[in-house]
């Protein structure tokens, strides 16, 4: 499978303790760097899924947001210890002064430990939270490789592309050759020069081992086949991909350069068009 760095996701969870959303976004980047965006209650959390991203991914500017909106109704639930109340109206009780010594409810419950709000439960809601990230997280990599899926079928297009043009040219290379020979043999008879026929054919074949692009071409094809492979292994490979696009280049540079040939040079131009084309396109695979 091939991963582009490219990529969004977003899940909401509703939950009794109010609502949540995860929003996963990444754009390409030499190497993997994860930011976050969190209430400062939630900050815990950072090094958990900094550690999860690093185990799913190799490589880009990876930004992860939380919003947290607790629920309006969430008022805290009061606890009365019962035991503490009575030991308190028991000592009120039991005080050795004159008159009515006990104790209103209202000034039973005012005593300290007598009544406690709830906390609301973090744990619980931390539970949650991660849960719903690690099916956010679910998402943005089926998104990932959707949009991976995008990008090897356009690089197979010029794959494609380059070994037509590549076939075209050894086509047309004898011909070529052969029109270059009859060029010089056609200039020496117009000016009446004699020369050894030995000595032309030598350099005839001189000047055909300077101008063959056999070599090249043949590069060409294997490193169609080599690009190909290394698709079809998947995972981070776009870092290999894109060392093949400079072998890609070292070629068609070399092939333009030998051309003495409009058509050559035109296929040669085009070639550096789609390994450019294909060299964009690879920024964005993981």
């Amino acid at each position: 499978m091939i991963y582009s760095m490219t990529a969004f996701a977003r899940r909401e969870l509703k939950a009794e303790w109010g609502s949540a959303v995860w929003e996963i976004r990444s754009v390409n980047q030499r190497y993997l760097e994860t930011f976050f965006r969190f209430p400062e209650q939630f900050r815990s959390l950072e090094p958990i899924l900094r550690e999860r991203f690093r185990k799913q991914l190799q490589r880009g500017k990876v930004e992860c947001q939380l919003r947290f909106m607790p629920a309006q109704n969430t008022a805290k639930a009061l606890s009365v210890n019962h035991a503490l109340a009575e030991q308190v109206v028991l000592a009120a009780e039991s005080l050795p002064i004159q008159g009515p010594a006990s104790l209103n409810r209202l000034e039973v419950l005012q005593w300290p430990g007598v009544v406690e709000a709830q906390e609301t439960d973090m744990d619980a809601i931390q539970k949650d939270l991660l849960a719903e990230f690690d099916l956010t997280v679910k998402d943005f990599l089926a998104a990932r490789a959707s949009e991976g899926e995008n990008l090897k079928a356009m690089i197979e297009q010029r794959l494609a592309a380059i070994t037509a043009e590549a076939n075209k040219v050894g086509t047309m290379m004898p011909e070529v050759l052969q029109w270059q020979q009859d060029k010089i043999r056609n200039k020496f008879a117009e000016v009446n020069i004699e020369l050894d026929a030995t000595r032309v054919e030598q350099e005839l074949v001189l000047m055909a081992q300077k101008l063959d692009v056999a070599e090249e071409l043949d590069r060409l094809h294997s490193h169609v086949s080599e690009t190909q492979n290394i698709m079809k292994k998947g995972g981070a490979i776009g870092r290999r991909l894109d060392f093949m696009m400079q072998e890609f280049n070292r070629e068609s540079n070399t092939l333009g350069s030998k051309s003495i040939n409009a058509d050559i040079t035109q296929s040669a131009v085009e070639l550096k068009v789609l390994i450019e084309q294909m060299r964009e396109q690879i920024q964005n695979i993981e």
